[in-house]
């Protein structure tokens, strides 16, 4: 007879200290080789290059999650709400699971050798995979992360305007970063949750919290994941992936693993994970969750040494950390100056005007720290009602807390300047 393994683990988080494992069937999807892969997937990318200490990875952040869900079902279990069994451990399911399909540095893989797929999407189609080897069990878990399942606030748990998700990484993040205008009181906005009519609201008493939480949503966005480092290097990571696929496409050889190579050497869209393309949703997802950091890492180092001039001068740059200076503004920047730069880059780096590209550049980014278009949040008044936070919060007269905030970004090489 078989000793029985000992599922109901403690593991030591340096966030919030010992977690408990919520359940056998959740260990087991822990142990998932999908799953564990997400040891080897940073949380925030290349912020290291900016905040030495961001070596966090997405494990980590999805036993955050999963530990600050299993606290809300309690608190409103608490009050009142009823929650099956077999709801919780969906729910469960559905916030450990929800970055399951994160490939390498956040989304760079998404914005260079993909075309048009999501982590979401991934994460999805890793899920319904998971459901097929589990005998259904799953299937609850994707109707709550897809929104289709009946009781809405469900979903509002894993993702909305304040899920466990968010209340997550916003600490993790700080915490790892040292970015302390980030830290939000998880616990007491989880204590502060409730349910009107299937809808999840918050308790007056805890308005302030939720201010905070909004507040410290936007401070990080600019401190940490858009600040100016960071969008270098991630473009800069861009690019060489974009080049090394060019490469790829036309026929050259290229180094790089197994997994990173077959989305190098084939167009993976949509199309694929759907059924529809020229790859089995399996084969993709296989070849897919095989592909980690060290992936990307280990190729750049190779492609320093390319007989390529283009990519082995960005991967060069990469590994050595010398990024593109980078300079943002609110308005979209002239393209004459654009043109002005590239033809600068062209003649000193000694490339055509095509290629300039890879050198100066310009997009943008935007940070909405309360998003007015999604189901406002609502606030339960002591007399029993609900009220929207825009008319509760004092912080909501000034426009600029609803309104998205758009800046334009220009990358060069800081020989440039």
């Amino acid at each position: 007879m078989g000793q029985k393994t000992n599922k109901r683990k403690i593991i030591n988080d340096p966030v919030y200290g010992f977690i408990s494992i919520p359940g056998d069937f959740i260990f087991d999807l822990m142990e998932h080789p999908w799953f564990q892969r997400l040891r080897n997937i940073k949380q925030l990318g290349l912020t290291n290059y900016v905040y030495p200490g961001a070596n966090h990875s997405r494990f980590q952040h999805a036993l955050g999650a999963l530990h600050l869900m299993d606290l809300a079902i309690s608190t409103l279990r608490s009050k009142g709400t009823e929650i099956t069994p077999a709801e919780e451990e969906a729910t469960l399911i559905a916030i450990l699971l929800h970055d399951i399909g994160h490939g390498p540095f956040s989304h760079a893989l998404e914005d260079s050798i993909i075309s048009g797929i999501t982590h979401e999407d991934l994460s999805l189609l890793l899920m319904t995979r998971l459901n097929e080897k589990y005998g259904g069990r799953l299937g609850l878990a994707i109707d709550i992360f897809k929104g289709t399942y009946e009781r809405r606030f469900l979903h509002d748990l894993v993702s909305g305007q304040i899920d466990m998700d968010r209340l997550d990484y916003l600490r993790r993040d700080s915490f790892f970063t040292g970015v302390i205008e980030g830290s939000v009181g998880s616990d007491r906005i989880i204590r502060m949750l409730n349910v009107v009519g299937d809808t999840l609201v918050i308790d007056e008493k805890g308005i302030y919290s939720l201010e905070k939480f909004l507040i410290a949503r936007r401070l990080m966005f600019w401190q940490v994941y858009m600040h100016k480092a960071v969008i270098s290097s991630e473009n800069l990571l861009v690019r060489i992936l974009k080049r090394a696929k060019e490469i790829a496409l036309r026929g050259d050889d290229i180094y790089g693993t197994p997994a990173l190579r077959f989305f190098l050497y084939n167009h993976i869209s949509t199309a694929d994970i759907s059924g529809m393309g020229n790859f089995p949703p399996d084969h993709v997802a296989s070849i897919f969750t095989r592909l980690d950091d060290s992936d990307i890492h280990v190729s750049a180092r190779y492609w320093s040494d390319s007989s390529d001039p283009i990519l082995s001068d960005l991967s060069s740059r990469l590994m050595r950390r010398d990024l593109f200076a980078v300079e943002l503004q609110n308005d979209p920047f002239p393209a004459e100056r654009i043109l002005n730069l590239q033809n600068l880059a062209g003649d000193l780096m000694q490339i055509t005007p095509e290629m300039a590209d890879y050198y100066v550049f310009s997009g943008n980014i935007s940070n909405l720290m309360y998003a007015s278009d999604s189901p406002e949040v609502r606030i339960l008044l002591k007399n029993g009602t609900t009220e929207g936070i825009s008319t509760i919060s004092d912080m909501f007269d000034h426009e600029v807390f609803s309104e998205r905030i758009t800046k334009y970004f220009l990358c060069y090489p800081k020989e440039l300047r």
